[in-house]
């Protein structure tokens, strides 16, 4: 009797030995690593861990559209020279005239919207007495409201600068620009809109 338990638990140990053999085999044989793909297929790539970029937001000049962040002053009237927005007009200055005689400097900006710019500071105007390039400049303490901005088209797109300036002097006018000498005003930028309209087709 005792012989045949004997037996009888070798073969119950050698079947589940077998068993064990062949599950460690199975999980022996797996590295844990993807399969490689089999010849003939295609793998998809492995997918970026790189965030996704996200889409280039629509701006101004692409659409088209007025807005005050593409609203500009052209210094000196020129369309093609770097347009300033809401500049301080520190060092030399923010040129109103193409030949220098009227510049706007240290100004503080209270609106800069797509229709109107109001800023305070300071108007150096050239009294051209006895000639301009011989005249005095005289600093007037001013307010400067630009309006009437015109469309200028380019290759770098499309943005607009102001046409229109009219000034308020909160202490009147010195003896040297007063009078027949008194800065035009409301100042119409006339060849800068003919410039802007001949710009877009």
């Amino acid at each position: 009797m005792l012989t045949v338990y004997s037996a009888r638990s070798r073969r119950v140990a050698a079947a589940c030995a077998i068993a064990c053999l062949s599950l460690l085999a199975t999980a022996c044989g797996s590295s844990g690593s993807p399969a490689a793909p089999a010849a003939g297929s295609t793998s998809a790539a492995p997918a970026s861990t790189a965030p996704a970029s996200p889409p280039a937001a629509s701006s101004p000049s692409a659409t088209g559209a007025q807005t005050a962040a593409n609203t500009f002053l052209a210094p000196g009237q020129d369309i093609n020279a770097v347009p300033l927005h809401q500049p301080a007009c520190t060092g030399y200055g923010c040129s109103l005239s193409g030949d220098g005689t009227a510049i706007l400097s240290q100004i503080t900006w209270t609106t800069w919207s797509a229709t109107e710019a109001v800023g305070t500071g300071t108007y150096k105007l050239d009294a051209c007495n006895p000639s301009c390039a011989a005249g005095p400049v005289v600093p007037v303490a001013t307010v400067v409201t630009f309006s009437q901005p015109v469309k200028v088209c380019s290759s770098s797109g499309t943005h607009w600068v102001w046409s229109r300036a009219s000034f308020t002097f909160p202490h009147g006018l010195p003896q040297a620009v007063a009078g027949q000498n008194a800065p035009t005003n409301p100042w119409t930028f006339t060849p800068l809109i003919a410039a802007a309209q001949q710009s877009c087709p």
